[in-house]
């Protein structure tokens, strides 16, 4: 039973601790990040062009913006109003700061500015990790993730919009140089701020790479149907069975044909007009062109090609209304998921069997079919990066650790017979839905989808029925969809602060590097001691 209340004075009078470091006991993992950070990441690249020595207040410690970003994004903290209000408020965030207490425009401005100085980065934590003896790499898995944009859904505008919005603001610049012109006069007024005072992508900007893009795709869409179209009439040129011509060219090469039978038909007539004028007899009355068997049976099928092409266009209007671009971060797409379409982007991670990302790649891809070959690549690179930097004595020993990459696994988003065939380690692609693959495993009869593929797709559909296979194929679910799960779930992260590709694949790089430094921290890999005998 108590005895009563403590007094709840809050005009008492206290004396924060002078020492920092009572602030927050000495086991506290903001002291290891600090350290790390400070001592044993290369930061140089964070302060190549800053500037010092010159009149002004001083700037602020890259190591410390970095170690505020660090332990913001650590957890789930990826505003930079938020960060500010917590430098002020919370003592991990103080303790950072050492008291000097940056603003969100230092903040916001140290985070755009120094996107590239990330992909070090990444390589730096990648290589104190390997130092730290992590780095499973015997098998990695290969797995990407919808991240969202800073953009929304309803920023998207067709080609045709694009194209209003731009006339648009061609006219209201043109009124407004128009009545600047009147109110103050032709030319400058001498008080206005440098045109590279500020340099946020402005609106009209933006619509304009958003327009660009989409009419680089169309002229890229009509190359290839030209292409295929040329392809086409090669191959009826050399007598071959052509079939169909390609969509989008049907009509067109059915024109083509039509008008080539009609020439012909022209031309037969013309010959027989000249020989009965020579005095060859006449038996009956050849039929007209219109009337001839081929022309009318080329005319059908250009007609058939035009109902064709416009039932087509009924499915393209009824699916939506075509390629869009989004006006407020164009290199961002609509992307599938679960759960419907999201604005954003697709990231590719490369993950070793420990949970480290050791490859990443952010990409403007709906699919993953694309990036296997060059996810393995960086893949490979990273490799050889943490062979090179594991403690001596791991150099030789563990298995699972050295020897670099034996096995790559990858779901069925990843399988082609390119990706199956391509060069680089050993891999397992599923041919089908998990459920499937675990079903014909068991009953070692086909699953659904069995008579597509090539060779290698036949080859690799027989392997994973095989019990080697399916359970080496097991694996990939934990090692690949793991640190995804912790980055979005466990830390909250599922939409980037950044807009433009550059930006927001250095934000999603920064995270990916941030995961794998708190994972050496929550493996108790990173800890006081450990990085003691770094630095020895």
């Amino acid at each position: 039973m108590a005895k009563g209340y403590r007094p709840v004075d809050r005009d008492q009078a206290f004396l924060f601790p002078p020492d920092m470091r009572e602030w927050l006991p000495a086991d506290h993992p903001v002291w290891l990040v600090i350290e790390v950070v400070a001592d044993h990441l290369d930061t140089s690249a964070f302060h190549a062009g800053r500037r010092t020595g010159g009149a002004g207040a001083a700037g602020y410690d890259p190591d410390m913006l970095v170690t505020v970003l660090a332990w913001a994004y650590a957890h789930g903290v990826a505003s930079s109003r938020r960060m500010e209000e917590l430098c002020r408020t919370d003592v991990a965030f103080r303790v950072i700061c050492a008291g000097n207490l940056p603003d969100h425009s230092t903040i916001a401005r140290f985070r755009q500015e120094r996107g590239g100085a990330v992909a070090g980065f990444f390589a730096q934590v990648l290589i104190l990790c390997a130092r730290l003896g992590m780095g499973r790499l015997g098998t990695v898995a290969l797995d990407g993730t919808k991240i969202a944009a800073a953009a929304a859904k309803a920023a998207n505008r067709t080609e045709k919009r694009l194209r209003e919005l731009a006339e648009e603001a061609v006219a209201a610049h043109a009124a407004a140089d128009a009545a600047e012109d009147e109110l103050y006069g032709e030319g400058r007024r001498g008080d206005e701020l440098p045109p590279d005072a500020w340099s946020p992508r402005r609106r009209h900007e933006r619509i304009a790479a958003a327009l660009a893009q989409l009419e680089a795709e169309r002229r890229d869409a009509e190359a290839e149907r030209d292409a295929k179209a040329e392809g086409f009439r090669e191959r009826q040129r050399a007598g071959e069975r052509a079939g169909r011509g390609p969509a989008g060219a049907e009509v067109a090469l059915a024109q083509e044909n039509l008008a080539r039978v009609i020439a012909d038909r022209e031309a037969q007539l013309a010959e027989l007009e000249r020989r009965y004028a020579a005095g060859q007899p006449r038996r009956g009355q050849p039929a007209g062109v219109r009337d001839y068997c081929r022309v009318r049976e080329a005319a059908a099928q250009v007609e058939a090609a035009r109902e064709r092409e416009a039932r087509r266009q009924a499915a393209a209007e009824a699916a939506g209304p075509g390629p869009v671009r989004n006006i407020t971060d164009p290199d961002s797409r609509l992307m599938p998921t679960r759960n419907g379409f999201i604005q954003g982007y697709n990231a590719q991670n490369v993950t070793s069997a420990d949970g480290l990302v050791i490859a990443t790649e952010l990409t403007s891809d709906t699919t993953d079919m694309a990036w296997f070959a060059p996810m393995t690549g960086q893949a490979a690179a990273a490799a050889a990066l943490i062979e090179a930097n594991r403690p001596a004595g791991r150099k030789a020993g563990d298995a699972r650790d050295s020897g670099g990459i034996r096995q790559v696994l990858a779901d069925a988003g990843y399988c082609s017979e390119d990706n199956l065939t391509c060069a680089g380690p050993d891999r397992l692609i599923a041919v089908a839905k998990r459920r499937d693959l675990e079903d014909a495993a068991r009953s070692q009869d086909d699953g659904p989808g069995q008579d597509w593929g090539g060779p290698a797709v036949q080859a690799m559909r027989e392997r994973l029925r095989t019990a080697e296979g399916i359970e080496a194929y097991r694996q990939r679910g934990h090692i690949a969809e793991t640190p995804h799960g912790h980055i979005k779930h466990n830390t909250g992260f599922r939409q980037l602060s950044m807009r433009g590709k550059d930006k927001a694949a250095a934000e999603w790089t920064f995270t990916c590097a941030i995961h794998n430094l708190f994972k050496a921290l929550t493996t108790g890999h990173l800890t006081l001691q450990a990085l003691a005998g770094l630095a020895r």
